[in-house]
């Protein structure tokens, strides 16, 4: 067995219920958990900030040093909606349970991935927050480390076909495993310093067993390749040709 799997056979998760707010988090990495924790006032206040990124809203990455003094760095993200709903309501969903909360949800997928070792990042905590029949909820993730996505790469430099491969071998394992990834684009895919690949922002993914509904797989490869060419007509400088994309599906395909 090895140290990965014993990480994870050994992780202990625990709900915390406070009136109209729930939590449920990663007991082994925070023993002073606190539902403040999923708020960037909680993180301001002890000036754990280490940066932040736009998209929808800001997404905050902090920093949290554990009883061992040891830092975790995590990322804390608010869901909004996008969209046209995105202008009417942009954080509020309709609450028919827990456990379909998208917070809920999403969380549950990182952690199936990482009972599979999957290149994605850990889940840590999350909270949910009811408002009559409605919620809003918080998510708490490991960051990946020293790592970039791929229109920030790209638009600096162009990568070596093997790396192409290795995208698409990498997008190929979550595939293999059912994992259907919503939304995924250029801004979800990491390269580190070690140019490893990883996958982030599973908001509304999915675990699909069925062998046979094989249709999402190419949906989400089109939807990759659109937005390839979109950043390659948005960008002054993108590196990106039609042969990284063949590369990129050799490493698929193989």
């Amino acid at each position: 067995m090895t140290q990965a799997t014993k990480t994870i056979n050994t992780t202990k998760f625990s709900k915390l219920e406070q009136g109209k707010v729930t939590c449920f988090f990663n007991q082994t990495l925070i023993t002073d958990f606190s539902a403040n924790m999923l708020s960037p006032n909680y993180w301001q206040q002890k000036d754990a900030i280490t940066g932040s990124a736009q998209g929808r809203g800001t997404t905050w990455f902090v920093a949290y040093n554990d009883n061992n003094n040891i830092q975790h760095d995590w990322v804390l993200r608010h869901y909004y909606r996008g969209g046209l709903m995105g202008k009417i309501n942009k954080d509020s969903y309709w609450f028919s349970g827990l456990e379909s909360t998208r917070a809920a949800c999403e969380f549950a997928l990182l952690r199936h991935m990482q009972t599979l070792q999957l290149p994605a990042p850990e889940p840590v905590a999350y909270r949910v927050i009811q408002h009559g029949l409605s919620y809003k909820a918080d998510l708490l993730s490991s960051r990946i480390q020293h790592a970039q996505d791929l229109v920030a790469v790209l638009s600096e430099k162009a990568l070596a076909e093997d790396v192409w491969r290795r995208i698409g071998a990498t997008i190929k394992r979550f595939h293999h495993h059912g994992i259907y990834h919503h939304d995924l684009n250029s801004h979800n895919i990491l390269l580190d310093d070690k140019e490893q690949v990883f996958l982030i922002d599973f908001d509304r993914g999915e675990l699909r067993t069925n062998p046979v509904k094989t249709g999402w797989k190419l949906e989400n490869m089109a939807r990759l390749q659109r937005s390839f060419l979109k950043e390659l007509k948005k960008l002054e400088q993108f590196y990106f040709t039609e042969k990284n994309w063949q590369a990129l599906l050799r490493g698929y395909q193989g």
